[in-house]
Parts: structure tokens; sequence; C-alpha cells
């Protein structure tokens, strides 16, 4: 079976309903009826995560899991590792108020969960730097 066809088959229209979606918003206007296009679009865009995330769960899990079924064991390793950094990130979140905000209060799980956020990315930025040093000093000590 061609998987490469219908692999481009389905891009193409996914790509189709997008660009239609846009023209939509763009030809009715993005604040007029009620924000329906907007709503259309992010619609649109759940859409296109929800067969992202199936995608990959086909992928990875079943035919990965079919043609080596030890790459399942490295996926739950990677997996755990992701939970960790997230529970590390969450547990050292503050989830104070900031400082000199006057508008409507804001509740202290959405205080956590953005220092959360905030974390995470402080976690993942480090380790971009980290790999790009480590990296070119296994380079340069190779040659």
């Amino acid at each position: 079976m061609k998987y490469e066809k219908i692999i481009k088959w389905i891009l193409a229209v996914l790509f189709a309903v997008g660009v239609v979606f846009s023209f939509y918003g763009f030809a009715v206007g993005f604040e007029s009826n009620g924000n329906a296009p907007v709503d259309n679009i992010l619609y649109c865009t759940y859409a296109f995560v929800a067969v992202t995330i199936l995608a990959v769960l086909l992928g990875v899990v079943v035919i990965g899991g079919i043609n080596n079924p030890k790459s399942l064991l490295k996926l739950a390793l990677g997996l755990v590792a992701i939970a960790a950094i997230v529970a590390v990130a969450y547990v050292l979140a503050p989830g104070t108020p900031a400082v000199g905000y006057l508008g409507t209060p804001v509740s202290d799980m959405t205080l956590k969960m953005t220092d959360t956020i905030l974390n995470l990315t402080y976690f993942l930025c480090g380790g971009a730097i980290l790999s790009l040093v480590v990296g070119w000093a296994i380079t340069a000590f190779r040659k």
C-alpha cells in the first residue's frame, strides 16, 4: 500500500480546509457576526491537533510497537522522564501573584500553572543551550 500517497492527500485536504476557513474569516470579518470566523478557525485548529495526535499515536505506538516491541519501553521511559521534568517544574513554581497587578483577581491554580509553564520554558531553553554546547564540544574533540 502506498502510504506516501495517502499522507499527501490527507495533508492536501487539511491544507485546503485551513485555507477555506482563513478566507472565510477574512471575507466575513473576524470581529463581525459574533466572532464566528474566529470560532471556526479555532475549531479547525482543534481538529488539526486531533488528527496530528492520532497520527503520532498510530505511527509511533502501533506501527513502532509492531516493528520493534522494545521501542515501546524506550517510549515509556521517555514519557516518565517528561513527566518527571514537568513535576519538578510544578513543585518549583511558587504561584505568587504578580507584583503591582490591579486587574481582576486570578486564581491560585492559574498562577501556579503560569509559573510552571515559565519554569518549563526556562528548563527547555537551558537544555537547548546545553545540548548545543555539548554537541559542539563533542564535535571539536572528535576532530
